[in-house]
């Protein structure tokens, strides 16, 4: 990389002053801390964070899938197909509303529950982070996201 003249630098604009790359790199860095304790189960993160939802909910429509987890419905479609593949959940029109899908666990989905419980207390050891300074970072992360939105 060509190195600029020292009169053209500016110290705020340092890689390592940027919060957003912090972020970004935290974000893949602990997406990848989490691939191999999904592995057992054979899901990937974004499905994960499908079936988090999904535990928490029983059901969903694509749109509240979608909003919960900021993601548009054309990533979320193929995503949810090839969940229903693996018979993890179904989807079916909604009676009341034909343009609303509805998202449902399948057995087999549910099945995984219990085998994805100790994953969190498995990336907090990873993390060598405290429950309550996991706690306290999530707060922080919500504040700056609903800032953000």
């Amino acid at each position: 990389m060509k190195k600029l003249p020292d009169s053209a630098y500016n110290p705020i604009l340092k890689l390592d002053n940027q919060l957003c790359f912090s972020v970004y790199a935290l974000s893949r860095l602990i997406t990848k801390a989490y691939q191999p304790l999904l592995e057992s189960l054979d899901v990937t993160y974004p499905q994960y964070l499908v079936l988090l939802l999904l535990w928490e909910h029983k059901e969903l429509t694509v749109k509240q899938l979608g909003e919960n987890l900021l993601l548009d419905s054309g990533t979320l479609t193929p995503l949810l197909k090839r969940m229903e593949q693996h018979q993890w959940l179904s989807r079916r029109r909604d009676a009341r509303d034909e343009r609303s899908v509805l998202v449902a666990l399948a057995p087999a989905g549910r099945a995984l529950q219990a085998q994805a419980a100790q994953i969190p207390m498995q990336l907090a050891e990873k993390m060598q982070l405290t429950e309550p300074e996991i706690a306290g970072l999530r707060t922080q992360l919500r504040q700056i996201m609903t800032l953000l939105s």
